[in-house]
């Protein structure tokens, strides 16, 4: 199961009329980490102006095509005006409401723009019914809150508190509402309604009851922000996607062969494998065929030499055996690369012998398994940059220095400069964050530390120069520093 999903944040806190608020910005910026987390792809606008609403609302249009679900984000100031709701910008025309009106952002627009859309799934979050700082100077008197409004077809829209009701900034750095979603958002397996209702507990509690969450939705089905790996993918069991869950039964030989490779001791190991034979392979079920692979894989990485040969030979080893029977075995593999025992998303992929199961990928027999891990990751597309199983290439563009020859200055990746210091790495003699200490790597030493950076197959990977390296030189690589996106 793969969803598309694309969201617009916006925060502001910068009212250049209006004096400035605490916390929109930060919620806008953290709540942007949360969604990309949970496989949106985000655009994020912070103290943004009228025009700049306004045309990233434009971008927004386009970029919902062709996406499953879409979800528009406001933290700041919101009117009501005649009944109607705005969504301030930070240079909104305060004399009046109908400057008010027209320099600023319509809820109406918004809800039209994506109702427009070929999408399954609209969510609107509007952190932003605080009191009206111009009422007073407005003939019209103050109209309380934000207004209830129309919700198409397949549309929720959630307010920070009931219509007509204020809600305050926070005490800490984010508002109370956003607060209590970026609590329970990213909630493995629960529904959207079931998280609002959660964050409606949690905010009445922390507000003394001060302030309860409203939602109009008419969803046509069920959406889940942050599915877990065994509510996604329905290949196998959660006891195979989360192996420390499967049991064991010795009298079975299949099983007695994982409890070898477990051992993680080569004399073990290597005749267990010498035993996966198509003959066997063909009496065993689909998950323990994929739990196999998942240990046959970190046996490998664990240098048993049995396994390594295993991968290389993976389709002479696999000749005669059922594609369905092969593709559990190569769905372990891989699964194992990238998911803990758990079958939660490893911090860091378990990389040593990534390039010999990666360029199975060769191979049009095992295209299956590769779409299989490829639909494991989209949910996690922000972390790669290319998500792995897709088979598209990745071009570096490394600069070098112009006196010192053999420093990398800089990585560049579809343009970006992506090489930065990571402060959690910084040598453990050192505390001078400002000094760059060096490593000297090899021509292909640095490539294959690019690789594991970026996460892409050697195959995959192109790197270009700011001059000619020679293929024995040495270069000097920032100690400290990663190429890897943030997580």
């Amino acid at each position: 199961m793969s969803r598309s999903l694309a969201a617009l944040v916006i925060g502001n806190s910068k009212y250049k009329k209006a004096g400035k608020l605490k916390n929109p910005a930060n919620d806008a910026t953290d709540m942007a980490a949360v969604l990309t987390a949970c496989g949106f792809s985000v655009t994020s606008v912070v103290d943004g102006t009228h025009k700049q609403m306004d045309k990233a609302l434009g971008d927004f249009k386009a970029a919902l095509k062709g996406h499953d679900v879409g979800l528009f984000f406001f933290a700041g100031h919101g009117v009501q005006i005649g009944g109607e709701n705005f969504l301030a910008a930070i240079d909104v025309k305060t004399a009046d409401e109908t400057e008010a009106k027209h320099s600023s952002l319509a809820l109406n627009k918004v809800i039209d723009t994506m109702e427009a859309a070929d999408t399954k799934t609209n969510i609107i979050i509007l952190d932003a019914c605080r009191n009206n700082p111009w009422a007073r100077a407005w003939r019209g008197g103050e109209e309380r809150g934000l207004a209830p409004v129309y919700a198409p077809r397949g549309t929720l829209i959630a307010y920070a508190t009931s219509p007509g009701q204020l809600a305050g900034d926070g005490k800490g750095r984010n508002g109370a509402y956003t607060a209590a979603l970026l609590e329970h958002m990213a909630t493995p397996d629960v529904t959207v309604e079931a998280m609002f209702k959660r964050v409606r507990n949690t905010l009445s509690a922390t507000t003394a009851q001060k302030q309860i969450s409203w939602e109009h939705t008419s969803l046509a089905g069920e959406f889940y922000f942050n599915l877990s790996v065994a509510a996604r993918i329905t290949d196998y069991g959660a006891a195979a996607l989360g192996d420390d869950l499967f049991e064991l039964d010795t009298s079975k030989k299949s099983h007695k062969i994982i409890a070898s490779l477990k051992t993680l001791t080569w004399p073990r190991q290597n005749p267990a494998i010498d035993e996966i034979t198509p003959a066997l392979i063909a009496k065993v079920a689909a998950d323990t065929l994929f739990v196999l692979g998942r240990n046959i894989y970190q046996s490998a990485a664990g240098n048993a030499n049995s396994a390594i040969a295993y991968i290389n030979d993976f389709t002479a080893k696999t000749t005669g055996t059922d594609k369905n029977d092969r593709k559990a075995l190569l769905d372990g593999m891989l699964f194992e690369i990238f998911f803990d025992k758990t079958g939660t998303l490893r911090d860091q992929p378990k990389f040593r012998r990534f390039n010999e199961v990666f360029d199975l990928q060769r191979f049009a027999a095992c295209k299956p398994s590769f779409d299989f891990i490829a639909a494991c990751l989209l949910p996690y597309a922000g972390r790669y940059y290319a998500i792995p199983g897709k088979g598209h290439k990745v071009i570096a563009d490394v600069r070098l220095g112009e006196k010192e020859k053999d420093a990398v200055l800089e990585v560049f990746v579809a343009g970006q400069q992506v090489l930065r210091r990571d402060s959690d790495d910084l040598p453990a003699w050192d505390d001078d964050e400002d000094k760059i200490y060096y490593r000297q790597r090899s021509k292909a030493q640095f490539k294959a530390w690019l690789e594991e950076e970026l996460i892409v197959p050697a195959r995959l990977l192109k790197i270009g120069y700011s001059r000619d390296v020679a293929s024995g030189e040495t270069l000097r690589v920032p100690m400290g520093w990663t190429c890897r996106l943030p997580a």
